[in-house]
């Protein structure tokens, strides 16, 4: 059983570090626009199709699809079109890395408005050598100086836009899923619907109705991005969480930019840098502080309730802290 989480677990990390590659990919024929709604589509198809072959039932009160429409435009449709519209101007590789800055983004978010959210000396120290690995590999010192860096920088600070909205919306999940009887492949479901209606929406006023060009590699990259970066991804979290717990899945955020920045300089030919491997380390270093494997033990520790976020697509309830008793279903 072990083995076999593990390796969901590195599926897990693979094809959220190739997202970026595949957003890349696809801005190449579509807008980020089209990218964005595209995903999200595709996605939603996908876990539509997921709840029809498991016979689970959508959610019937309003109240829980109206806190899904709120929550899907923080965890879908503003982070995913900023990540898109970044792609445009910033390697595919460095896209990746911010994104590993998600869980301080969602850290801090807590922190501010959830008084029931903690710290451990460990995942203070875990986090903070862990940002600073992804400073490293991002090289901010590197720009300072150059002339017409503008979009470059503001990509980056779209990235960073983007992750706050994540952070934004793991609080609202928190605050206004709690207590729902839907397990989260149903809400992740509906959220992926509901994110899809309110990007036809916002289609015109964004860029959606843009001319396309498809070519056989936009359309393969669109088709992974969302089917499997986006739908089988969310099962394949699911299941990591319900047997690792959150604390211990959300690590994977931390793998997907060496997955992201080695698929760049394979498929792209992005350039790597001395900082960038460099920086890797760190993380890697700040994942193992953060669980806590480089400390020694004590007898008798209190152990600290596992509320820290893993994907920013992630809604848990407090059921979801411990294996659900359908989750071998999902």
């Amino acid at each position: 059983m072990s083995r076999n989480i593990s390796t969901q677990f590195g599926a897990l990390a693979l094809l959220w570090g190739a997202s970026f590659l595949f957003i890349k990919v696809s801005l190449e024929g579509l807008s980020p626009a089209q990218v964005m709604l595209g995903r999200i589509a595709l996605g939603a198809l996908f876990l539509a199709g997921v709840m029809t072959v498991t016979r689970r039932r959508w959610p019937r009160d309003a109240r829980t699809w109206g806190a899904l429409a709120v929550i899907s435009v923080f965890l879908c449709v503003v982070p995913f079109s900023l990540y898109a519209w970044a792609g445009e101007s910033i390697p595919s590789g460095l896209s990746s890395i911010y994104n590993a800055t998600t869980p301080i983004a969602a850290l801090l978010v807590s922190l501010a408005v959830l008084p029931d959210e903690r710290l451990t000396r460990a995942r203070v120290c875990g986090l903070i050598l862990a940002f600073l690995g992804v400073s490293v590999v991002a090289a901010p010192w590197s720009t300072l100086g150059q002339a017409g860096a503008d979009p470059f920088l503001l990509a980056q600070l779209a990235c960073l836009g983007a992750n706050l909205c994540y952070g934004i919306g793991f609080v609202l999940s928190r605050r206004l899923l709690r207590g729902t009887r839907h397990d989260t492949i149903t809400t992740a479901a509906a959220q992926m619907v509901l994110a899809t209606a309110i990007g036809l929406l916002l289609a015109p006023f964004i860029g959606g109705l843009e001319p396309v060009h498809v070519t056989p590699s936009v359309l393969s990259s669109m088709l992974v991005l969302g089917m499997a970066g986006t739908g089988l991804a969310y099962i394949l979290n699911n299941r990591v969480i319900a047997a690792w717990g959150a604390t211990n899945a959300s690590t994977v955020t931390y793998l997907t930019p060496i997955v992201g920045v080695v698929l760049g300089i394979l498929a792209l030919g992005e350039t790597i840098h001395w900082h960038e491997p460099a920086g890797a380390v760190l993380v890697l270093l700040g994942i193992l502080i953060s669980q806590g494997r480089l400390a020694p033990k004590r007898r008798g520790r209190a152990t600290i309730p596992d509320t820290a976020p893993a994907h920013p697509t992630v809604h848990r309830t407090r059921a979801d802290v411990r294996p659900a008793a359908g989750s071998s279903s999902e």
